[in-house]
């Protein structure tokens, strides 16, 4: 009955189904996977307190949540607005498609930006509103402004999940490797990372189209707009 050690992702499956605390259901499912294969109850807590420790790196990005803070401050919004209005030609489609291929070159040459509340929220949004702004010529109704940040979210997802293994020595890209060799096949890095640069690649022509219709969806109701002023 080897199937019974997989009851971990059936855990992890129905905590996300029903909403429950993600840590405690991850936790909970990697207990039952242990338990379920044989390992002991103390085994199990040390290789938990073992590889967090080993892992402990990622919880740095907490420093940076105050420092993006008094950045905010003292007037990054306000610089990364001005510069975006001063771009007259520029619209929130064409800098979330702009945006979308700096975000894959990153992931390119594993540079990390920061993410959605160190880069996206305090950045990348705000450029993205007064673009629009710029592009429509009056302040965004409550609907345009909330699919703005739904879109600087979603163009920030984009880049990362779909280029986040284009670099060679990608985490994800060492990790399908060797399970490949595991299993017997040939797990080549460098195949793997170019197979994924051509998704990233596609992904560019989808988006792009994704925001166009963004865009033409925004000069429709700019549109709308000037037809309700001159009644």
């Amino acid at each position: 009955m080897e199937w019974i050690k997989l009851i971990g992702i059936a855990i992890i499956v129905v905590g996300f189904i029903l909403k429950f605390d993600t840590i405690a259901m991850v936790v909970i499912a990697a207990l039952a996977t242990a338990l379920v294969s044989g390992i002991p109850f103390l085994d199990f807590l040390e290789i938990l307190g073992k590889e967090f420790t080993n892992q402990r790196v990622l919880t740095i990005f907490m420093v940076t949540l105050p420092l993006v803070g008094l950045s905010e401050t003292y007037g990054l919004k306000q610089r990364a607005i001005h510069l975006i209005q001063r771009l007259k030609g520029l619209t929130a489609g064409t800098f979330y498609t702009v945006y979308l291929i700096i975000r894959e070159l990153a992931g390119f040459f594993s540079i990390r930006l920061g993410g959605h509340p160190q880069f996206v929220r305090p950045l990348v949004q705000p450029m993205g509103e007064a673009a629009a702004q710029t592009q429509t010529g009056r302040e965004l109704t409550a609907e345009e402004d909330e699919e703005i940040k739904a879109r600087a979210a979603a163009n920030e997802n984009f880049g990362n999940f779909f280029a986040q293994n284009t670099f060679v020595g990608a985490g994800g890209v060492l990790l399908i490797g060797e399970t490949l060799k595991q299993l017997g096949y040939d797990g080549n890095f460098a195949s793997i990372a170019s197979a994924s640069v051509i998704v990233a690649v596609i992904t560019i022509f989808v988006v792009s189209l994704y925001n166009y219709l963004f865009d033409k969806k925004l000069q429709k109701n700019r549109m709308k707009s000037g037809k309700g002023e001159e009644k």
